[in-house]
């Protein structure tokens, strides 16, 4: 969604780098490709207005004409500031002294609240809490067939005693799963009203009229962060008639422009608590602002992806897969569990949009195929237990077979088999020397062998004379005494993927790891 935000801040601060010195024209120069930027990302006009006023007071100030290094520091700025526009902490659900907590679901019909809901109480279930849905959408057809279906989907309860269809009183419905939640032992009760197709009285009336009947411990204003600037005026209107206390993202995963979403907050005053960014109900997490503006500025977000390597790996199995790997003994069997806590982990795209510089590699990237997993998930399936465990066996008619079993050409699993061998091989190297060559601070990731996190190394002597390249691909290449690689098309992580033209090659350390 903010991909051409993105693209127009690096143009911005490419003018930038390697000045030792900013002059009063250099600032202005970049605060007014940052506000062009800004605008065209459809951010609100009074808020691209203080913050670019904000920047540039910072600018011109002390901390830059007193930096090492004054184009970072502009850099860093931006950052704060972006920051700040998102809401600078994160803010948490608070829960009440005494349960159940009453969370209210409020938007525009279309903003996605159902799905949210279940997306919600599968986040919530998650976290240890027993959360309950409450179907208070009486009059969107289906709408309460949509809830409960979603509630199956998350694992959770689904209080709907009305038919809905036009059918039932929404503010009874509300005031009874209070008393259902109590008797039940569910201390989080998740309310989805109805939504409309613009702002009326009478959708501000019903809301008012459920919030005065269930005192909610937070109303959460959902908003589609692909309406554009009315998203602004919603967000104002909602918080005139029913007061909302945070606001959930969703639809971050669309292709428009969404600044007027991270102008809610501005506008408001009312903190962005959560975001989704997909259909899945895992496509769900808390909101981070900080951790976002790392994204526009393309600065990655490792911490989101250690956190979602945390819980797709268990620490105990990739101990014990680290040490098979050190001393020889990973198989395939060992590969195909870490591909399903890979998978576990979300969409493969989105992992690598996570780490930091690959905005100048989004299109590549967008173009990864998630279905590539499942076709070498196939492969390995379709071996015996023998195969997997000793990979060396698998000869001309045993490659036929496996090819035909999985539903794939021979040449591809020859392309798995003698990749395995080359990662193992790789994978024991970094096992001894201490991590990924060209990727620092890889190894304390969970799953990833290699050295913890702080252990002492030694430090690398650099050869005189001898030029590196600044490409990752063709760095390991070099490393490796390999030519280094004129085309990409490596899509799939073992190298199954679309082809084609392109300069593009993920770095092999990771398509190896992955």
């Amino acid at each position: 969604m903010f991909d051409s935000l993105q693209d127009r801040l690096q143009s911005a601060f490419t003018s930038l780098r390697g000045k030792g010195k900013l002059s009063p024209a250099d600032i202005d120069a970049t605060v007014r490709e940052i506000r062009l930027a800004l605008l065209e990302a459809d951010v609100a006009v009074p808020v691209v207005r203080d913050f670019v006023a904000s920047v540039t007071e910072r600018a011109n100030g002390v901390e830059v004409s007193k930096a090492l290094n004054p184009a970072q520091q502009v850099i860093k700025i931006v950052n704060d500031e972006l920051v700040t526009i998102l809401g600078g902490e994160t803010r948490r659900v608070r829960f009440a002294k005494t349960a159940p907590t009453v969370i209210m679901l409020a938007g525009l019909q279309g903003a996605g609240k159902t799905t949210l809901a279940g997306k919600l109480g599968r986040w919530l279930k998650d976290n240890g809490h027993s959360p309950m849905l409450v179907a208070c959408d009486l009059q969107r057809p289906n709408a309460v067939q949509q809830l409960e279906v979603v509630g199956q989907q998350a694992g959770v309860t689904v209080f709907s005693p009305e038919p809905g269809n036009g059918v039932g009183n929404p503010v009874q419905v509300a005031t009874a799963s209070i008393a259902e939640a109590r008797r039940t032992l569910h201390d989080v009760v998740v309310v989805d009203t109805a939504g409309r197709l613009g702002i009326d009285a009478e959708l501000m009336k019903q809301a008012s009229d459920i919030r005065d009947a269930v005192d909610p411990d937070e109303v959460l204003f959902v908003i589609d962060s692909m309406t554009g600037q009315d998203a602004v005026q919603t967000a104002q209107a909602f918080a005139d008639g029913v007061d909302f206390t945070g606001v959930v993202l969703t639809k971050l995963d669309g292709d428009a422009r969404g600044g007027a979403a991270l102008s809610v907050r501005q506008v408001t005053g009312r903190p962005i608590m959560f975001a989704s960014s997909g259909e899945k109900l895992t496509d769900f997490d808390v909101f981070h602002p900080d951790r976002m503006a790392s994204r526009i500025l393309d600065m990655g977000d490792v911490m989101t992806l250690i956190e979602q390597a945390e819980k797709a790996f268990d620490a105990d199995e990739a101990a014990k897969a680290a040490e098979k790997l050190a001393g020889g003994a990973f198989t395939l069997n060992d590969f195909l569990a870490q591909l399903e806590a890979i998978s576990k982990m979300g969409s493969m795209s989105k992992m690598l949009g996570m780490l930091p510089g690959m905005g100048q590699f989004k299109d590549q990237i967008a173009a990864l195929d998630d279905k590539e997993l499942g076709k070498i998930k196939a492969i390995i399936l379709s071996m015996t237990p023998k195969e997997r465990e000793n990979p060396k066996i698998i000869d001309g008619s045993r490659r036929a077979r496996i090819a035909a079993g999985s539903g794939r050409q021979v040449s591809d699993v020859n392309q798995l088999v003698s990749r395995f061998a080359d990662a193992s091989k790789m994978m024991q190297q970094m096992a001894k020397g201490g991590g990924v060559p060209g990727m620092p601070g890889m190894q304390g990731l969970p799953g990833m062998p290699g050295k913890r996190a702080g252990a002492r190394q030694k430090p690398q002597q650099k050869k005189k004379g001898k030029r590196t390249s600044g490409n990752p691909a063709k760095r390991a290449a070099e490393a490796q005494g390999k030519p280094a690689p004129s085309q990409g098309g490596g899509a799939g992580a073992f190298g199954f993927g679309q082809g084609g033209d392109t300069d593009f090659e993920l770095p092999k350390e990771l398509k190896d790891l992955l």
